[in-house]
């Protein structure tokens, strides 16, 4: 079964608090051991120090009882504050007092006699006379600190051994980390809820993402994820819906362009069919047949040129296509472009204003490809210009880029419609559709051309009196 982000995430997250926080309660139970370990020590320490002290400067012989009955009530009173027993014994490590309750009624008690090991009474060596030892007198292990035991004329006369049990050092230790554990318990609760939380939060856009993309290679591209923060996955959230609307904006020029593809194919080869078979079936008599064989021809070209163009644009896009680089007139090749559309302008008696005031500029570019645009731009203004209208044109530079302006009277574009001039299939004049020299590619080509150039074409319009277009191109590539 395959595991979830959220259940990996949340695990692992898990994982790390749980082991942190064992790793930080072991510590601390070390350094807490270590440091009780070292307050006994020193308590050890303080009571067989004061025990020889007090011994050596008042008995004479730890083997003398009466001296020994003496001694036991000093050690019984220092026991009492600390809570440990002490032993002192001879020279040869044979307990003769100790800190029990039956040494004191007695004069002798269990451990009289006893001998403490020579590694406890006789461990010097070491930094210090300190350790964890039974003692041979206890069952559990337990702290001890010993030191010499010296007569007033510094005579060596035994040696005392203070001894505390670990198990309280133990049980102190069990309740310091039961109170560790318990007051764990909100917090671990709270991170709890919070990395539940947080997981949800990251694993959820991406879970979404996730349904989203199924969505689109099914070809729902409908789905689009909440940006509802503004880090990492709130980025991440508004680059895949910038994806799905751009995947959704070529799908439908995809389904647009085939669409049209197959209508612009569709007329003429239905048109070529019929004339033809017409005239294969004799339907069509023969004095009228070099007439159809005419528009057929015409059909042909036009599917030609459509094939031609949509090849060009194809190059263009692709960068197949190699810009030839020259420098020439732009003010030349426009004035050329006007004068061979002179016949159609003064059929429909139109207007022509700017091109005197217009000044020489020397562009770098393809000019072919140049030649087209301008080409297409005059020809569309021509077409689109009411009889009697006017066409004005507009040419100025900076030291970096040329700006030419094309604007003509008419009808103009509606502003809805403004976004889509510049795509594959549009047409200007819908009441002209069935123009069969019209395609709807002129100005994609005009905007690929451009755009290879490193330049920008946009176009304004207003319903009814004007439409013009603006191509910006860099004077030097």
């Amino acid at each position: 079964m395959r595991q979830r982000l959220f259940g990996k995430y949340f695990l692992a997250f898990m994982l790390i608090i749980i082991l942190s926080l064992g790793t930080l309660m072991a510590t601390l139970t070390l350094v807490y051991n270590d440091y009780v370990a070292d307050l006994k020590y020193d308590s050890l320490k303080k009571v067989s120090e004061s025990v020889a002290d007090f011994a050596g400067g008042q008995i004479h012989t730890i083997d003398e009882a009466a001296d020994n009955k003496g001694l036991y009530y000093i050690i019984k009173n220092l026991c009492a504050v600390n809570d440990s027993d002490v032993f002192v014994t001879n020279s040869y490590g044979i307990i003769k007092v100790c800190s029990c309750e039956e040494f004191g009624i007695n004069g002798f008690c269990g451990h009289s006699g006893s001998k403490i090991p020579d590694s406890v009474i006789k461990g010097f060596g070491r930094k210090e006379p300190k350790g964890i030892d039974n003692l041979d007198l206890y069952k559990e292990q337990q702290y001890f600190y010993s030191c010499k035991l010296v007569s007033k004329n510094d005579k060596q006369m035994g040696y005392v051994v203070a001894a505390s049990s670990l198990a309280s050092v133990k049980h102190l230790t069990k309740k310091v980390t039961r109170l560790f554990m318990f007051s764990s318990i909100l917090p671990v609760v709270l991170m709890f809820f919070a990395l539940y939380g947080m997981t949800v939060k990251i694993s959820k856009p991406i879970k979404l993402m996730s349904d989203a993309s199924k969505a689109m290679a099914s070809g729902d591209f409908s789905k689009r994820i909440p940006v509802t923060s503004d880090d990492e996955i709130g980025e991440l959230a508004a680059s895949f819906n910038q994806m799905t609307n751009s995947i959704s904006r070529l799908e439908e020029t995809r389904k647009s362009f085939v669409a049209n593809v197959s209508h612009e194919l569709k007329t003429p080869m239905t048109t070529i069919s019929g004339f033809v078979d017409g005239i294969i079936d004799g339907t069509i008599e023969p004095e009228k047949q070099n007439y159809y064989l005419n528009i057929v021809s015409e059909e042909i070209k036009r599917l030609s040129r459509m094939v031609q163009s949509m090849l060009s644009i194809s190059k263009l896009e692709s960068g197949e296509f190699a810009l030839k680089y020259e420098k020439f007139d732009f003010r030349e090749l426009l004035l050329r472009i006007v004068v061979s559309q002179e016949q159609r302008i003064e059929e429909r008696k139109l207007e022509i204003s700017g091109l005197d005031s217009i000044e020489s500029i020397t562009l770098n570019a393809d000019k072919d490809l140049i030649y087209r645009v301008i080409y297409n731009l005059v020809d569309n203004a021509v077409k689109f210009t009411d009889e009697g209208g006017s066409i004005s044109f507009l040419l100025s530079a900076d030291s970096k880029d040329m700006d030419f302006k094309i604007r003509n009277t008419g009808k103009g574009i509606p502003q809805s419609e403004l976004p889509l001039v510049f795509e594959r299939f549009y047409k200007l004049d819908k009441s002209r559709s069935a123009n069969k020299n019209s395609m709807g590619l002129g100005l994609y080509i005009v905007k690929t051309i451009v755009k290879s150039h490193g330049g920008t074409i946009s176009v304004s319009s207003v319903e009814n009196e004007f439409t013009e277009f603006e191509v910006k191109l860099p004077l030097i590539k």
